[in-house]
């Protein structure tokens, strides 16, 4: 699961990253924020990235807590069609270090953004992803949703300072 630390490595529209954590059908993965909290901010706070591009979409509903005891899911309508709203796993990677695309602009990082406001949630520490089981993928050593990563847009360092 450590491959999911760091920045997205994606490849556009038209190639998915291979640096991912494949969760299988119906997988989850919780992970936790220890250095920076999101926050809620305005518009997005939180991007996360899988490796879908254009025709191959994996998708991934997500949840958000303060306390790793309470969970707020985000809406989202997973469809085989492609017609899939509100989960992660629907846009195109294009946020990569190596090629000069910063992974916490959602103006040009791609990936699927997240406001805690849609939740109810003033701050995150910890992100639940799950595999919605709404893809045509599964089989060989992998499928479902796969994680390459996930960014805080707005964020607040675990101490209350502003990073």
């Amino acid at each position: 699961p450590g491959v999911v630390l760091g920045p997205p490595s994606g490849g556009g529209e038209t190639q998915g990253s291979l640096d991912v954590l494949s969760l299988g059908k119906s997988g989850v993965i919780e992970l936790e924020f220890t250095d920076l909290l999101a926050v809620d901010g305005p518009g997005v706070d939180l991007l996360v990235f899988e490796n879908g591009f254009t025709g191959f979409l994996e998708t991934g509903a997500v949840a958000v807590s303060d306390d790793g005891v309470t969970w707020h899911d985000f809406p989202c309508a997973a469809a085989l069609d492609g017609g899939s709203t509100g989960c992660a796993g629907v846009a195109p990677v294009f946020a990569n270090p190596a090629q000069g695309v910063s992974g916490t602009d959602p103006a040009v990082a791609g990936g699927d953004g997240f406001d805690l406001a849609a939740v109810g949630l003033a701050r995150a520490r910890f992100v639940r992803v799950t595999d919605t089981g709404a893809n045509r993928f599964y089989g060989g050593p992998g499928g479902g949703f796969d994680l390459d990563a996930l960014a805080v847009v707005n964020a607040q360092r675990v101490d209350g300072g502003v990073p």
